[in-house]
């Protein structure tokens, strides 16, 4: 790449300016990259307890739904489900974390008194109502559940991003505006040295061509003298 580069004064600081700008655009994502991963590890927690809940939360709602139709029947639960008139709501707004927009899942009308459940309350048990209520807890389960899994894998894919950033400007970008850079130096104190080599045979030529008039001018003046 070096050979493709005009040895100019002029180059060269257009690519120490490169430089400059390279190496604060590198430390700057290497702080975000820092940043991103920390964020990560506390989400990265934050799943893991998600997680933890969610199966708990599915092993209970299995457990009561299981009783439900053992002790009711499948007819009986089946109608119970098809009883429910509002369902749930799910609203999505963004968070911005270092730059990053992960989505923030609001919810509401998931957990129900037995009046919202739409089934009448004379016409069932309470091994329903208990599943109707795991049920519920577990969907709140899977939507925070949603949530955190989303933001991990937007993390995740911005501190890929950042860490290709930061090793192109490492290991390919700067090493190679240096190389140049160098090159142009070199070049630059090459020209130099040939200059001043220039310069000192034209002075050496001029002084020898001067000393050579002052003989000749003396060589005259004796001759004139011995006249």
């Amino acid at each position: 790449m070096a050979k493709d580069v005009k040895p100019t004064r002029k180059n060269l600081m257009a690519i120490e300016d490169r430089i400059e700008l390279s190496e604060r655009g590198h430390d700057t994502l290497e702080q975000k990259r820092d940043g991103l991963i920390m964020e990560f590890m506390d989400i990265l927690d934050e799943a893991q307890d998600v997680r933890s809940n969610l199966e708990s939360d599915y092993d209970t709602a299995q457990k009561k739904i299981n009783m439900a139709r053992a002790m009711e029947g499948d007819v009986a639960v089946r109608g119970a489900a098809a009883a429910l008139k509002e369902h749930p709501e799910i609203t999505t707004e963004s968070n911005n974390i270092m730059g990053v927009v992960v989505p923030q899942i609001e919810s509401s009308k998931v957990k129900k008194s037995l009046g919202e459940r739409g089934y009448g309350v004379l016409g069932t048990s309470a091994r329903i109502d208990e599943a109707a209520e795991a049920y519920e807890e577990l969907l709140e389960s899977i939507i925070l559940a949603a949530e955190v899994e989303t933001a991990m894998k937007k993390m995740l894919t911005e501190i890929e991003t950042t860490k290709r950033r930061v090793n192109a400007l490492e290991f390919k970008l700067l090493p190679e505006l240096k190389e140049n850079q160098e090159f142009i130096e070199q070049k630059l104190e090459e020209q130099e040295r040939e200059e001043i080599f220039r310069m000192k045979k034209i002075k050496d030529k001029k002084e020898a061509e001067e000393d050579e008039l002052e003989a000749e001018a003396e060589r005259e003046r004796e001759a004139v003298s011995a006249d």
